[in-house]
């Protein structure tokens, strides 16, 4: 045999020594020669381990890591072979059965909603023939009052023309005539003869108006209150959007012709003359307060009602006091029961349809509705008497 193939090739030397690297110096994690773990070798005083056991310790966590590797793998081909089909399988079941769902309830509303679309046009046909038919009526009432009252002044004129003194004085016709004629009444207007738009309320109808409303615009109004109408009650938040009551009277406001000066008032900056318009507050912190619209020329002075709002034909608001909820206008006051006191209040403008709702946003749930004649731009209104209140943006 032959030199070259008498034993193993030696492995690397230490660089600085020139020995085999036999040890593993743990504290720099590399192999090191027996004269660098000695006096005066850089590792001295390191934790050292034969190069050996390190390598058997490799091995064996080499071994341990292709284990888990192995179970691993086998789980993951298990989960792809058994799992991923009976979740594809659940999320198709799942899927028809939401989509049946879906189904069955616009079907149900569909069904719902032609139902009341039914029922409301019949209405809206029969109040149409109860208007015509009371015109009919009227007119061939008047028709044969008028011919009664031509036939009359006939009788009369040609009494007037061919009786004498005498005749004229002894005809007691004249009276039965003048008689028959005072008996027929001047004509006078009726609600019998106007159509009733009240045939198409629907609670309903307003509450899914409502919810398709809330959710088709785009957002709500960036309503602001306008500082110089602000009660000296009231203190108003620097983003113009929170009132806080305070019972004592600020010295600070300057009075002005657009100034509240008793009531704990305040008007919104911008008005609304057209169109679709919705605005929310944050009422949770009051137990007193009222929201709503009003009309520019609402009286700012004084302690009478004319400046208090839900007292006069200015003004439409929504109040709370305490546990009480009433819906007021002109001095006249609507209690309304609430099964909760709402966090926060939706106001619901629609001025093509004259119509002015509340809801509760967290619902969409239609709190009171109200149909008016508004005869200018209304401007959101508030009141608050106790904490604060603070319009949503």
């Amino acid at each position: 045999m032959s030199a070259e193939s008498s034993g193993p090739e030696p492995g690397p030397l230490c660089p600085e020594h020139g020995q085999a690297l036999s040890w593993f110096c743990c504290s720099e994690r590399r192999p090191v020669c027996a004269a660098c773990t000695g006096l005066g070798g850089r590792c001295r005083g390191h934790r050292v381990r034969r190069a050996e056991e390190r390598a058997e310790e490799l091995r064996n966590k080499i071994v341990d890591q292709c284990e888990r590797l192995q179970f691993q793998s086998a789980s993951i081909t298990k989960y792809v072979a058994e799992v991923l089909p009976g979740k594809n399988q659940g999320a198709v079941s799942t899927a028809s059965a939401a989509r049946e769902l879906v189904i069955q309830r616009l079907g149900l509303v569909r069904s719902l909603c032609e139902s009341e679309e039914q029922r409301l046009l019949e209405r809206v046909h029969g109040e149409e023939e109860r208007a015509h038919q009371s015109i009919l009526t009227q007119r061939v009432h008047w028709t044969e009052a008028l011919q009664k009252l031509d036939a009359i002044r006939t009788s009369l004129v040609d009494m007037l023309t061919h009786l004498d003194d005498l005749q004229l004085i002894k005809e007691q016709e004249i009276f039965e005539r003048t008689e028959e004629a005072e008996g027929i009444l001047d004509p006078q207007d009726s609600d019998k003869l106007n159509f009733n738009e009240k045939c198409i309320r629907s609670s309903l109808l307003t509450q899914l108006w409502v919810t398709a409303v809330l959710g088709s615009l785009s957002g709500t109004e960036d309503v602001r209150i306008d500082e110089r109408t602000v009660s000296p009650f009231l203190q108003l938040s620097d983003d113009r959007r929170t009132l806080t009551f305070n019972a004592k009277k600020s010295k600070a406001c300057a009075d002005g012709p657009e100034r509240f000066d008793h009531w704990p008032n305040a008007l919104a900056a911008t008005s609304f003359q057209a169109g679709l318009h919705t605005w929310m507050v944050n009422v949770q912190n009051s137990c007193a307060y009222k929201v709503g619209v009003a009309l520019g020329q609402l009286p700012r002075k004084g302690s009478g009602n004319d400046s208090r709002l839900g007292h006069n034909a200015f003004s439409w608001v929504f109040s709370r006091y305490d546990q009480e909820f009433r819906f007021s206008h002109a001095g006249q006051h609507e209690s309304l029961a609430l099964l909760r006191c709402p966090a926060q209040l939706g106001v619901l403008l629609d001025l093509q349809a004259q119509e002015l709702l509340f809801y509760e946003p967290a619902s969409g749930t239609v709190l009171h509705t109200h149909h008016a004649s508004f005869s200018g731009p209304l401007f959101p209104v508030f009141a608050v008497a106790d904490q604060t209140i603070s319009i949503i943006r």
